[in-house]
């Protein structure tokens, strides 16, 4: 009887382990899941730009990974910095307008170049012939494996004269780091590196 009876509680101690294992493993897998959940939340969440409206009301502007646009506003970038530097108009006024609006997405590189050709008298020649410059970009090509971003823009310049059309063939190099985003940078890049590989004449059409 006594023997029996140890049996018995043995039997249920063994249960009552068993059931407090399992119980135990309940409770990590709900807590695990939980935690799951939040961090997956929470990164979501991350992931979404809220703007105030006037201090006042807070609205949802964008709920996508903002990542995804980062190739689309570098080639922008780029992009908006060659129309900025090399379309010009026989006006100084313009001229230096543009140029200002250019540094401010660029470094002290694009400042160098702009004043080797400012010494060498390109900018006088412009307005003094009555010229007119504007350029076509062709192609933005960047490397977003490493970082800085390499870029190479291909581009087409056409320099219109009362006589003559001069087209020339532009390839330009340079890096991108990623920047504050302002009004006058709204991409939130700055060019580094910038330089000219080739600017040649391609053909010139008289008029």
């Amino acid at each position: 009887m006594e023997f029996k009876t140890l049996r018995n509680i043995e039997n249920s101690f063994r249960q009552i382990r068993l059931f407090s294992l399992v119980f135990a493993l309940l409770c990590a897998g709900i807590t695990g899941y939980t935690l799951w959940k939040s961090y997956r939340f929470a990164e979501q969440q991350r992931q979404k730009i809220y703007v105030l409206d006037n201090g006042k009301s807070l609205m949802l502007a964008l709920a996508q990974d903002a990542s995804i646009n980062r190739p689309v506003e570098a080639r922008e970038h780029v992009r908006r910095f060659h129309e900025l530097f090399f379309t010009l108009a026989p006006d100084k006024n313009a001229i230096e307008s543009n140029m200002k609006r250019a540094f401010n997405l660029a470094d002290k590189s694009a400042f160098d170049y702009y004043k080797d050709l400012s010494e060498k008298g390109y900018f006088n020649r412009i307005i003094s012939g009555n010229v007119q410059q504007r350029v076509e970009i062709d192609s933005v090509v960047c490397n977003f494996e490493t970082y800085p971003y390499a870029v190479r823009t291909y581009a087409r310049e056409f320099i219109i004269r009362s006589s003559n059309v001069t087209r020339r063939s532009l390839v330009t190099t340079c890096f991108l780091v990623n920047s504050v985003r302002s009004d006058n940078n709204p991409q939130g890049f700055n060019i580094e590196k910038f330089a000219v590989t080739q600017n040649k004449n391609l053909e010139v059409i008289e008029r």
